[in-house]
């Protein structure tokens, strides 16, 4: 399958939207930390896969900003899109909103930046398409991107220094 030069950023838009339940709270009847962090990966990974049409491997998460907590009278709904590509990584960005499903007050309630990398069936990184954006926060994001993806790598660089550092010897 020949993919296209160029995909729109809305052409790699998911919605995704989950009730929040009392077991998937935590000790303050919020949301766990991790469960949020797993739909984040989810429906980022499935923006990834739409934007190339092949698999797909996170390669990082940049951050989760937990900006508000969301509680058990709440809906969480995530919206993810490519926002920029590389040869064959892709940056997703992760916006959450909470709702409050009996007043139906709407909040920011985190946001996050994932990089994926797109796999052949050998497990070898393949090339993907151009994104453009087109609405003003596709442009926002898409014109910071750079200065995330050189965040990225030198983070990547003393996690790797760190990691030699550190060893894997048994603490006991």
């Amino acid at each position: 399958m020949k993919l296209p030069e160029s995909r729109f950023c809305k052409e790699t838009r998911v919605v995704k939207t989950s009730r929040v339940f009392p077991l998937d709270t935590n000790n303050h009847n919020t949301l766990f930390g991790g469960k949020l962090m797993s739909y984040i990966d989810d429906i980022a990974s499935i923006s990834a896969a739409r934007h190339c049409r092949c698999e797909t491997v996170t390669a990082s998460m940049d951050s989760v900003d937990f900006l508000r907590p969301i509680g058990q009278d709440n809906s969480v709904c995530l919206e993810s899109y490519v926002t920029w590509v590389g040869t064959s990584s892709m940056e997703v960005f992760v916006k959450v909103i909470k709702e409050h499903l009996m007043t139906g007050e709407r909040e920011l309630a985190a946001t996050s930046f994932l990089t994926f990398v797109a796999l052949d069936a050998n497990g070898k990184s393949v090339p993907v398409p151009r994104i453009v954006p087109e609405t003003e926060e596709e442009i926002m994001l898409h014109n910071t991107a750079v200065q995330r993806a050189a965040e990225r790598k030198n983070r990547l660089k003393h996690s790797k220094a760190l990691a030699d550092e550190l060893g894997t010897d048994k603490p006991w």
